[in-house]
């Protein structure tokens, strides 16, 4: 049922790249092959955060098309697959197939930004890193207390400001002593994974290495 109800789908709402608007998928495989993946793992100057994986830059043209199309109006929910692929290639490429020990945590929102969206970006690219990885995933240990702005919109130190005490670890007990893949969309000056890095530490996480699609 499940089969007939996607091919029925595809022939009433087909699906375009957003690139070169090619029908099949939001993102074809032509296009996909355009990025460039990022072949090193970036160590950080953090007192959180171990390192970070990213697949690739945000200024390229087809992933920050793919980022904006996944995480504004009008969501296409679906990038959410393409854009892990990218993780996943990058990964490959550092021969980092394997965790373990590790466990995944999506950067949660804000529940009002969520009704919004109607889903967290972050969640469905860490979904993604699950199934394809056999990492199990936790939603329900970080959680984001406060409403704030858009950290696009802002300043570098007003970035730093606008998520202090955000976030909030509940069920810390299922991640003492682990290592931990924190995953969201974009790394840009950090600071939203360096705070949340500042919360699962003090719950007791052994390691936090940051991992997202691009950075900025």
């Amino acid at each position: 049922m499940s089969k007939w109800l996607n091919i029925l789908l595809n022939i009433l709402y087909p699906k375009f790249c957003i690139n070169c608007q090619k029908e099949g998928e939001y993102l074809c495989e032509d296009c996909l092959s355009l990025v460039d993946i990022n072949n090193s793992l970036t160590f950080l100057k953090s007192k959180y955060l171990n390192g970070l994986y990213f697949a690739a830059p945000y200024n390229h043209f087809i992933v920050k098309k793919a980022i904006n199309q996944f995480k504004y109006e009008p969501f296409i929910k679906e990038l959410s697959k393409p854009l892990a692929f990218l993780i996943i290639a990058h990964l490959k490429i550092l021969g980092k197939t394997s965790f373990p020990q590790f466990v995944i945590i999506p950067v949660p929102l804000y529940k009002k930004r969520l009704k919004w969206r109607g889903f967290n970006q972050a969640e469905e690219i860490a979904k993604e890193i699950s199934n394809a990885l056999n990492i199990p995933i936790f939603n329900n240990v970080l959680t984001k207390i406060k409403e704030t702005p858009a950290q696009v919109e802002l300043k570098k130190e007003e970035r730093e400001k606008n998520v202090i005490n955000a976030f909030k670890c509940q069920n810390s007990d299922l991640i003492k002593g682990k290592k931990i893949l924190l995953i969201d969309d974009v790394f840009t000056t950090g600071t939203t994974m360096e705070e949340s890095g500042r919360v699962l530490k003090l719950a007791g996480a052994k390691e936090i290495w940051a991992m997202v699609i691009a950075r900025g």
